[in-house]
């Protein structure tokens, strides 16, 4: 019965003492090279047989009963099932494996530092501008509207909102370049 942990419960041997984490680690890694190299030969690839046994040994560590494994009379033929099993889903699924590419993500994760650094830069500059000249160019260049749709919600003229924002633009270019 799995908690909803990854903890194991602890169970006990038949001599009644409690299983240890490292009683399974060992039993797992007694099987370990010897499902390696069967692995190896159904996927063809270490990398893909490197990840199944890590993937095994993850899902075999978080089940309730995965002390169990050094109790089974046959602990390979327990592990090399589960190992399987993960295999041939990986193969029906195959959206759910990861895919190679050749590509470098476009930009890394910094914790949203950029982000960041660029609302307060937008503020900042926002605070240069005159009230009307700011709401502008929040309107059309910050929230994508027209000038016509922006002139509508500040009730002002199209060519008004155009030039306050043309003016608002100007003085953050020179705000930028100062």
């Amino acid at each position: 019965m799995e908690t909803g942990t990854c903890a194991v419960p602890p169970q006990r041997r038949e001599d009644g003492e409690r299983m240890s984490p490292k009683d399974f680690d060992a039993s797992f890694a007694a099987d370990m090279p010897r499902l390696r190299r069967r692995l190896l030969a159904l996927t063809g690839n270490p990398h893909d047989a490197d990840d199944l046994l890590q993937e095994t040994y993850l899902r075999l560590s978080r089940r309730a009963r995965a002390q169990s494994l050094t109790r089974q009379q046959h602990p390979y033929a327990y592990t090399c099932t589960v190992a399987l099993n993960l295999l041939r889903d990986a193969w029906q699924h195959p959206s759910r494996r990861e895919q190679s590419t050749d590509r470098l993500p476009e930009s890394g994760w910094d914790g949203g530092l950029a982000s960041y650094e660029a609302s307060q830069t937008t503020l900042a500059l926002l605070g240069v501008l005159s009230e009307k000249e700011a709401a502008a160019v929040i309107l059309v260049d910050l929230e994508g509207l027209s000038h016509d749709t922006a002139g509508e919600r500040l009730g002002a003229h199209r060519g008004t909102v155009q030039r306050n924002r043309m003016r608002g633009l100007a003085k953050m270019r020179d705000a930028l370049a100062n």
